[in-house]
């Protein structure tokens, strides 16, 4: 049975943007958040976490570092009942190549394969057109985009709906 997905990129999304986030103390949630998952929970979407960290690849944190951040996360999603159903990353710096780090559907494209996403019912919430262009090239058409992290050149984005917060996304995901 296909299932349908939230995508969330994480720093700009889930969290206020800091760069180079590697700190549990520099974690701040973003109003909304929980709430914004619960909904996505409640009208039956899996929520899955997919983020560029080229911190690691940059030697600024070590991958360590990244999944003991993650777990804290991800602990306080299940604190507020929201199931996360999975976290992928990529680790690289931007110059690697590699085919996972955003705008490359690296990361997208595995979660299709690994949980059997209906890309078609499915939804990327980013703060880059990065991510947008990530999402439409492993086949989701749905996008939003959040104020809440990085500028955006609004006139010239391909997201579906531009919101101030990922709390806005419960009037538009239905």
């Amino acid at each position: 049975m296909l299932i349908k997905t939230i995508f969330l990129d994480r720093d700009g999304v889930i969290n206020r943007e800091v760069q180079y986030l590697n700190k549990i103390e520099q974690f701040e949630f973003i109003d909304g958040v929980f709430e914004a998952c619960l909904h996505f929970q409640k009208i039956g979407y899996n929520i899955i976490i997919v983020s560029n960290q080229s911190g690691i690849g940059r030697g600024y944190y070590t991958e360590i570092d990244y999944q003991l951040l993650t777990k804290w996360m991800i602990g306080k999603f299940k604190d507020k009942t929201i199931k996360i159903l999975d976290v992928l990353h990529c680790p690289h710096a931007p110059d690697a190549g590699c085919a996972c780090r955003k705008p490359m559907p690296g990361m997208l494209l595995k979660s299709q394969q690994n949980y059997n996403i209906n890309m078609n019912f499915s939804w990327m919430i980013g703060d880059k057109e990065s991510d947008i262009i990530a999402a439409k090239a492993a086949g989701i058409e749905k996008s939003i985009l959040v104020r809440s992290g990085h500028k955006i050149d609004e006139p010239n984005s391909c997201a579906m709906f531009i919101l101030d917060s990922i709390k806005e996304s419960i009037d538009i995901i239905t």
